[in-house]
């Protein structure tokens, strides 16, 4: 695989490919910058998935537009994020996730999907996705407001569908397989405990619930696929069902986490 340039991809294009729901804008308000902050997060897990995934031959064509697409909505987002920040704190951070990125992408484009760069490629991504973490912490504490805490749980659930994805794609690699399966694991509690909590939210609205509730359907077709794991060894059916499943999971979530921005 030759080094990608994404300067022909048009954002609209490039939207489509990822979230039907993403409009191009700056950022507009303190909850609209931790909605992005928090999908960084999110675009530091789908990347390592869909490297996985084109390791393995699994999706093949559509692993590689999403990963394509994922990294030029990361630089858009990290450009609007940094010229946000409002404190020196949260510039600092961005600042350290501007260079972790950068040794990310190289992971990750450099050369050909291939099994002995997907642990490298897990050990960016973490490191990534705890930085990306830590500034939506930070936006959060910044703004003050309830709602943005709700933002801040509903915009990881993003980001856990992606995760267990693809520690569920590594393990079937045989990649830190037993570490995989763990991560998952954890991921997979946190995401079903943070489900609960936004549904018994006093904040989440009748059309919030409503799309709470699919994203819970979608997750018990995920929850099933998981269950084939089989480390080492994996299953193109399972697998294709984790990748596909984990995308409508990421889909609604990412609705939902927009509905919790404009609570205000």
């Amino acid at each position: 695989m030759k080094r990608r340039t994404f300067a022909s991809l048009s954002i609209a294009s490039i939207s489509a490919c990822l979230l039907p729901s993403i409009a191009v804008s700056q950022v507009i308000d303190i909850n609209d910058a931790i909605n992005k902050a928090g999908r960084q997060r999110m675009l530091s897990q789908r990347a390592a998935k869909s490297y996985m995934a084109m390791g393995q031959k699994i999706q093949g064509d559509h692993a590689d537009k999403i990963l394509t697409a994922s990294m030029a909505l990361f630089d858009r987002q990290l450009a609007e994020l940094k010229a946000f920040a409002p404190t020196p704190e949260i510039k600092t951070t961005y600042a350290t996730l501007e260079t972790l990125w950068s040794d990310y992408k190289v992971a990750l484009v450099g050369s050909a999907a291939a099994k002995a760069g997907a642990e490298p490629v897990l050990t960016l991504a973490g490191k990534v996705m705890q930085t990306a973490n830590q500034a939506t912490v930070q936006l959060e504490a910044f703004s003050g407001k309830a709602t943005s805490k709700l933002v801040n749980i509903s915009g990881r659930q993003r980001m856990l569908s992606q995760r267990m994805a693809a520690f569920y794609l590594s393990a079937s690699w045989g990649v830190q397989a037993p570490v995989s399966a763990t991560e998952l694991a954890k991921a997979k509690d946190e995401f079903i405990k943070a489900h609960d909590l936004l549904k018994n939210a006093p904040e989440s609205t009748p059309a919030i619930k409503t799309e709470l509730q699919l994203a819970e359907t979608q997750f018990t077709f995920f929850e099933q696929a998981l269950r084939d794991l089989k480390p080492g060894a994996g299953d193109a059916t399972a697998q294709t069902n984790v990748f596909t499943t984990s995308e409508r999971i990421l889909q609604v979530m990412d609705g939902v986490t927009g509905m919790y921005s404009k609570l205000g």
